[in-house]
């Protein structure tokens, strides 16, 4: 993900692991940075709760194999489908402690949900890739888990038709948390799909049972007009959505560079289309058609197609996975505008005047 360090030395949180908090009364967690996300999850479970924004696992996309680390989470902001109802990661983590390039341990937020002050320094280390601070601990809301967890599933439909059925179902007021559309070729490399033969649009619904029976059946009825949506077991709806929340539907080639673009949801169908005109690009849109993943040869004419599609649909883009070279030599997010681009400056050297945490992570010399 994002540009190639440009740094001749590495440092580890590796071995900084451990639960330090753990609330279920107060919905509250908090673990130092290399704690296992594994681990985290396993402790929450114990209790009927898991963390809100389905953090993703893309150690199978990235090819590293490398187990999750909630610093490695936090710094990245990875969220999944529920992000589309509940928010991402940024928006759940209440506290963080972390060291910056002067050498100084930053503590920001809280570990109780009453007793967050201070400068929100949470959303800004967020997300940052380490290019601010060394993350060392984080403390996270939760919330209990649902107790059952229903599809609808609707196959058939070309991109257009199908977002616009995900659009009805995420303005319904059954509580959708996941609205995905996969063309056939996608849906083909999901387990729990493959047989469909065709384009896939699923929604979620998670929550009591009876609440998820109640809610799933109205729901189908008001989506009548796309056609006939079928209803996916428990079992069966949350394999399927980790499927979705970790890309599996995605060509795995490592040869193949992966973009996720962000777009408004009525723009993602023809994301789709153009890009697979014009450099055979396969995908699937999730987040109700407003987040696309594109998978094409990795290049320079695939990423300067990405650019410009991305750009005439008025989104950004993120070159996700691509061998060194290309990461090194396009720019992995659109650049900032100028009057932004000295305010990123201004950050990085308050926090970081040395350039000695992730250099060139996101911008060459920078």
């Amino acid at each position: 993900m994002m540009r190639p360090v440009q740094a001749a030395r590495v440092l580890s949180t590796t071995n900084l692991r451990g639960i330090t908090l753990y609330s279920p009364q107060e919905l509250i967690i908090a673990a130092r940075a290399g704690t296992l996300l594994s681990e985290i999850e396993a402790a929450l479970a114990a209790n009927g709760q898991h963390l809100i924004a389905e953090p993703p696992d893309f150690s199978a996309l990235l090819g590293n194999g490398s187990a999750q680390t909630l610093g490695g989470i936090v710094a990245t902001n990875l969220s999944g489908p529920r992000r589309v109802a509940w928010g991402a990661t940024r928006d759940h983590v209440m506290g963080v402690r972390a060291v910056n390039g002067h050498g100084e341990v930053i503590h920001s937020g809280g570990r109780v949900l009453k007793n967050v002050t201070g400068l929100d320094l949470c959303k800004l280390l967020t997300g940052s890739h380490g290019t601010l601070g060394v993350i060392t601990e984080v403390t996270l809301k939760v919330l209990p888990a649902p107790e059952a967890v229903g599809t609808l599933l609707l196959a058939g439909l070309d991109a257009a038709r199908g977002v616009a059925a995900l659009s009805a179902a995420l303005g319904s007021p059954y509580g959708v948390s996941g609205a995905a559309f996969l063309p056939a070729d996608a849906a083909a490399l999901v387990p729990e799909l493959a047989a469909a033969g065709r384009s896939i649009a699923i929604v979620r619904i998670e929550d009591f049972s009876a609440s998820v029976a109640y809610r799933t059946e109205r729901l189908r009825a008001d989506l009548a007009g796309f056609g006939t949506p079928d209803i996916l077991d428990d079992a069966t709806s949350r394999s399927l959505w980790r499927a979705v929340r970790d890309a599996v539907p995605l060509p795995a080639e490592s040869s193949s560079a992966i973009w996720r673009i962000s777009v408004r949801p009525s723009a993602g169908p023809r994301v789709l289309e153009v890009l697979s005109h014009q450099i055979g690009a396969r995908g699937f849109l999730d987040w109700g058609g407003g987040l696309a993943w594109i998978a094409a040869a990795a290049g320079t004419a695939s990423h300067e197609a990405v650019e410009r599609v991305a750009l005439a649909a008025h989104g950004a883009w993120t070159l996700f996975r691509a061998p060194d070279a290309l990461r090194a030599a396009v720019a992995v997010i659109p650049a900032e505008a100028a009057a932004m681009a000295r305010i990123t400056r201004r950050v990085k050297a308050a926090f970081d005047p040395g350039f000695l945490l992730n250099p060139g992570r996101f911008y060459a010399g920078l």
